[in-house]
């Protein structure tokens, strides 16, 4: 079943320090000026942090899922996926981990602990 913006809501602002801010008709979510996930305006692409040294795998390991952010973001450590691809599981990995590159390392390993 794909995802919405509703189920990346559901799992972005239970993150501490993230919140959630409208950009342009974008739904963003941040850790104070640092976006770790955003929503384009038609929910159907989810853009979220990635180290950028991986994407290019990422994109070539599926590509009917993931793709390349747009040539003015390709400075970030940032990737995108089609949402009706994606699978609520699959979601929140990609957003804790996209989550855990914008918090300080205590507050992201505070977190993780909980959920083990």
């Amino acid at each position: 079943m794909p995802v919405s913006l509703e189920d990346v809501r559901d799992i972005a602002l239970t993150l501490p320090r993230a919140y959630e801010a409208t950009v342009r008709e974008a739904t963003k979510f941040r850790v104070g000026s640092i976006v770790f996930a955003a929503v384009s305006p038609d929910e159907t692409r989810l853009g979220f942090g990635f180290p950028r040294e991986e994407r290019q795998a990422l994109v070539d390991s599926e590509p009917d899922k993931f793709m390349l952010p747009r040539p003015s973001d390709m400075r970030y450590q940032w990737v995108a996926a089609r949402m009706e691809a994606l699978e609520v599981d699959e979601l929140r990995e990609l957003i804790i981990d996209a989550w855990t590159m914008c918090v300080p390392k205590k507050v992201a390993a505070q977190y993780l602990a909980e959920l083990d």
